[in-house]
């Protein structure tokens, strides 16, 4: 299982992240964990909302953009946070994403909120491949 930390920047406007995966499926599924543990605590969210999604990109590095992008979406659009994913990433030349996503609602008296992020940004965006995987890093504007 993959792994993320947040990276103190000094700046209280963001919150820059790094992200491990042992390949691309379990990086975009950690990706999503650490944006969740940003927005919530996790353990105060009700795991009752099921949803699907479908993405596709030219690269890599755009879909986790997108990704990410998508997952603030529908905590701004659906109040809705998915800290429990199953993610497939395929495909050569187009690059597809397809997920599951499971979490709830910050409507729900129960969910403690963090942190609100805007959008993720392209400043220290990453996606690299390296000898145990994949490493990616990015900062989202609060």
């Amino acid at each position: 299982m993959g792994h993320f930390r947040f990276v103190d920047q000094g700046a209280l406007a963001d919150a820059a992240i790094e992200v491990t995966g042992q390949d691309l499926d379990d990086l975009f599924a950690t990706a999503a964990r650490a944006l969740a543990v940003l927005m919530v605590d996790t353990r105060t969210l009700p795991l009752d909302v099921e949803r699907t999604v479908s993405l596709s990109a030219s690269r890599e590095d755009l879909l986790l953009y997108d990704w990410l992008s998508e997952l603030i979406l529908r905590k701004d659009r659906d109040q809705e946070v998915f800290p429990d994913v199953e993610v497939r990433v395929s495909g050569n030349g187009d690059v597809r994403l397809a997920a599951r996503l499971r979490g709830g609602s910050l409507a729900s008296p129960r969910t403690a909120r963090r942190r609100d992020p805007k959008a993720v940004t392209f400043h220290q965006f990453t996606l690299e491949r390296g000898d145990r995987g994949w490493r990616a890093s990015f900062v989202v504007d609060i």
